[in-house]
């Protein structure tokens, strides 16, 4: 299969979508639950290669693309200042939480991939609440449960760990540490869609400026899955 950057832009939208939940829960207990819905989703969705039938088009990642967006430099589609202004609002709206946790998740899915027998149990992890989405709906806590779950006793092992920092109050709640580590689970299935459409680091630094373009053009002419 032939990958674009329309489809590296996706998957990239996917990673930064999760990451950015991620954050809002860890600091404010809250996440819109169409944007974690469709982040916790695309991990049942092992069978399917094209970013852009994995996330139902783009329509739901419109959170991910303008996070992109602000985190690669780029200006904000709605963005009228010039370019000086531009320039200081980027590095004003760039979340240096949000940026480390989308460099772990790259670095810890490369580990991963090397590990079959992990692989293998998150693979069965994923199976287990698959048959549970049948008796309860999506985001039911106990869905979020087994996934999170799966992510501590695998991912949560191999090293950097990922350390999510926020208001304790949130980040100590049960079922908030359960949706951060199942956000962060949807992180690495995005990465694993970003690597197989060809991406990686050194895209991030010489191709910085074609990727936010097609951030954007995303926001406008959402593609829509058939």
């Amino acid at each position: 299969m032939t990958y674009t950057i329309t489809d590296r832009t996706i998957a990239l939208a996917g990673i930064f979508q999760a990451t950015q939940l991620v954050q809002n829960i860890a600091n404010t207990g809250n996440a819109d639950e169409q944007d974690v819905e469709t982040c916790i989703l695309s991990i049942f969705r092992t069978d399917i290669d094209k970013p852009v039938d994995v996330f139902d088009g783009t329509e739901k990642l419109h959170m991910g693309l303008r996070k992109l967006i602000e985190q690669l430099g780029g200006r904000d589609t709605n963005d009228t200042n010039d370019a000086n202004d531009t320039n200081t609002q980027s590095s004003q709206n760039k979340d240096l939480h949000v940026t480390k946790y989308a460099a772990g998740v790259m670095v810890l899915e490369k580990r991963l991939k090397r590990d079959a027998d992990m692989l293998a149990k998150i693979a069965d992890g994923i199976e287990h609440a698959r048959k549970q989405m049948e008796h309860f709906s999506l985001l039911h806590d106990n869905v979020i449960a087994n996934l999170a779950d799966t992510y501590a006793q695998t991912i949560s092992h191999l090293k950097p760990r990922i350390m999510v920092q926020g208001e304790h109050i949130y980040i100590s709640n049960p079922n908030n540490a359960n949706r951060i580590r199942t956000l962060l689970l949807a992180a690495i299935r995005a990465t694993v869609l970003w690597r197989q459409c060809g991406g990686t680091r050194w895209q991030l630094l010489f191709q910085r400026r074609t990727i936010v373009d097609e951030a954007r053009r995303l926001l406008k002419e959402p593609l829509i899955t058939e």
